[in-house]
C-alpha cells in the first residue's frame, strides 16, 4: 500500500525553510546539474518534492552539498566522498578511520603528481628537440608516434 507523503506548494516549503534546486545551487555554489548528479550517485539523499514536483532541500542538504564541493575541490572522487559522509554520520567512527581515508587520497595524489611530472618532462624534452620553424620535420610528432 502506498504511503501518503505531504507535498507542499513551493511557497509553503520556503516558509518551512526549504529551497528549490536553483536556490540550493546559489547557496552552495554547486550547479543544479551537479546536484542532480550527486543525487543519482547516491551521495545526497533523494530530496522531497513539492506538489508540482520541484526538489526541496533543507539546511542539512545544503551543508552536505558544501561538504561535497569542498571534498571535490581537494580531488576526492565521489566514492571516497561517500565513504567520508558515511564516516561523518557514524557516531562510532574514529578519527583514525577518517585519517586513513585522507592519507590514502593524498598517496593517490602523489602518484598522479609524479605521473604528470613525468609527462611534462617528456613533453619538454620533445619540444626542445623541435626547431619550431616552417619545415615539415617534427620531432614532437615523431616522438608521439613511437611506442
Amino acid at each position: 500500500m502506498a504511503r501518503y507523503v505531504a507535498r507542499p506548494e513551493l511557497a509553503e516549503a520556503r516558509e518551512l525553510g526549504f529551497h528549490n534546486i536553483g536556490e540550493a545551487s546559489a547557496a552552495t555554489g554547486v550547479s543544479a546539474k551537479m546536484i542532480r548528479q550527486y543525487e543519482r550517485a547516491g551521495v545526497i539523499p533523494t530530496p522531497g518534492r513539492t506538489f508540482a514536483g520541484y526538489r526541496l532541500y533543507g539546511s542539512a542538504d545544503l551543508d552536505r552539498l558544501r561538504f561535497i564541493k569542498r571534498s571535490r575541490q581537494l580531488g576526492f572522487p565521489l566514492t571516497r566522498i561517500g565513504e567520508l559522509l558515511t564516516l561523518m554520520n557514524d557516531s562510532n567512527r574514529t578519527s583514525a578511520q577518517v585519517k586513513r581515508v585522507a592519507q590514502a587520497h593524498a598517496a593517490e595524489l602523489d602518484l598522479r603528481i609524479n605521473q604528470m611530472q613525468a609527462m611534462r618532462h617528456t613533453l619538454m624534452r620533445l619540444a626542445e628537440t623541435c626547431k619550431g620553424d616552417n619545415g615539415q620535420d617534427c620531432p614532437i610528432l615523431d616522438g608521439l608516434a613511437q611506442n
